[in-house]
């Protein structure tokens, strides 16, 4: 288990910082100390190792950054808020940072691979749902404007945290983390129950 824990791990980052494409069967086997024999016995092929790593690591990963600290009844504006500044947070203080992983994959397998992004999309999907659900309980217990489209706003909080994400990773990413929350902050505003502004 320790094994596979490490074989998954090193695949992540591999693939994090080079792109699948870009990194070889080769790099993996030189990075692991590990022989094609052994390879080859726990995976069937770059593809099959790349699938676990989605299905064991970054599943579980986005679940802890991005889905689990949303849950509970507390106010959703506040919960998602927190969320993001806290995932943010650990992007700024990362030097070897290359953008929201699930984005750069989105991105990399987009029309190239249905097999990796069939698995990539369940992860999205999951996201989504979750942030939708969200929203709605909180427009349900009167945090948020009756108003409010609940899945447009989900697909703008996506879509806003994948491309800040993917700007954080050149110059000056806690001015752009900071400018980002304050902005989002002032989103959430504009979309709160008129009691709770007041």
């Amino acid at each position: 288990m320790a094994t596979m824990q490490r074989l998954q791990n090193t695949g992540l980052e591999l693939f994090y910082a080079q792109g699948y494409y870009d990194t070889s069967i080769d790099d993996i086997l030189k990075k692991l100390d590990l022989s094609k024999g052994a390879f080859y016995y726990h995976f069937d092929s770059k593809e099959d190792y790349f699938i676990q790593i989605i299905q064991n690591l970054l599943a579980r990963k986005i679940y802890s950054t991005l889905i689990e600290p949303i849950e509970g009844h507390d106010n959703p504006l506040t919960l998602i808020t927190k969320c993001f500044d806290d995932a943010m947070e650990t992007a700024v203080h990362n030097e070897m940072d290359y953008g929201c992983i699930l984005s750069n994959f989105l991105t990399e397998f987009n029309g190239k691979n249905e097999v990796i992004m069939r698995h990539l999309n369940e992860i999205v999907t999951v996201w989504e749902v979750n942030l939708v659900t969200t929203l709605q309980k909180g427009k349900f217990n009167g945090y948020l404007d009756r108003h409010v489209d609940c899945e447009a706003a989900a697909t703008f909080l996506m879509s806003s945290y994948f491309g800040v994400r993917t700007l954080m990773t050149s110059a000056a990413p806690s001015a752009k983390k900071y400018r980002f929350m304050s902005q989002l902050r002032q989103y959430f505003k504009s979309i709160e129950a008129k009691s709770v502004n007041s």
